[in-house]
């Protein structure tokens, strides 16, 4: 018997989930990737500062490494992912820090279990990893449609001006950063396809004489982008930062952008 919502209601829970593999390359290795540098508790205390109150949910939870800090500020967190592989590794988190966090296996551009939420969160460059405008506006309307009337929508992704620079005008690069530990690190070698919009990563994380490997592709997403998928579920924008500090976002410059949407009295698109 499952204690979690493994068949969420409607098309996520009666149909197979659709999944992109993401999990099965990255979830062994996925936390090591993160420096233990408590930026993950950062953001946990900015969407607390950010919730208007009421349930929480996650779109793309992953491995928890969210989902668990900010079960510690605001209570029980819903988190869908469509990697079985990272639901189990969240599972793993969970349980032992006795985190409240509920998984959900399901695909965020169809889930839908009927309940409202005042914070609905996609972070972590989760949109992007959905590779074509029309997957991107079909997860924000199911984002908008979950929200509770006043709720709060949060999304953050890459930023393609700072990925471009990286590039410095070329299409295939490669970047190596250190890690503390002795003999860690993560080596990725990084193309852009900008007639598509679409940037290819393969990463090999160093450790103990091993190497883990991992490749992504993502859609290079830009802030008008969301804005237009938001305000096209309903959704009013509210603010945007470059960074988990508040900071304010620069088109080259910052990492991410983070975006902050407001639902109507009547919450967004159903």
């Amino acid at each position: 018997m499952t204690t979690d919502t493994e068949q969420a209601a409607g098309a996520a829970g009666r149909s197979p989930v659709a999944d992109s593999g993401y999990g099965r390359a990255f979830a062994h290795f996925y936390d090591r990737l993160f420096p233990q540098d408590g930026s993950d508790r950062v953001t946990a205390a900015a969407l607390a500062d950010l919730h208007p109150g009421g349930a929480t949910l996650e779109l793309g939870v992953g491995t928890g490494r969210i989902a668990v800090p900010l079960s510690a500020l605001v209570g029980e967190v819903t988190g869908v992912d469509s990697s079985p592989e990272m639901l189990d590794r969240l599972r793993e988190a969970s349980a032992a820090s006795a985190a409240p966090v509920r998984p959900a296996h399901a695909d965020i551009r169809v889930f839908d279990d009927g309940a409202e939420y005042g914070l609905v969160y996609c972070v972590c460059g989760t949109l992007s990893q959905l590779l074509t405008p029309e997957d991107q506006r079909a997860a924000v309307r199911r984002a908008a449609g979950r929200l509770a009337p006043g709720g709060t929508l949060v999304v953050e992704t890459h930023n393609p001006g700072l990925v471009a620079s990286l590039h410095e005008g070329l299409q295939r690069t490669s970047f190596f950063v250190p890690y503390p530990e002795p003999g860690t690190g993560l080596q990725t070698y990084s193309t852009l396809m900008p007639e598509r919009g679409i940037w290819h990563t393969t990463h090999l994380w160093h450790e103990n004489g091993s190497v883990s490997l991992g490749t992504e592709i993502t859609r290079l997403t830009t802030p008008e982008e969301v804005d237009r998928y938001a305000e096209e579920a309903g959704l009013v924008p509210v603010s945007r930062w470059g960074d988990w500090s508040g900071g304010a976002f620069d088109e080259t410059h910052s990492p991410v952008h983070i975006s902050r949407y407001t639902a109507a009295d009547g919450g967004g698109a159903r």
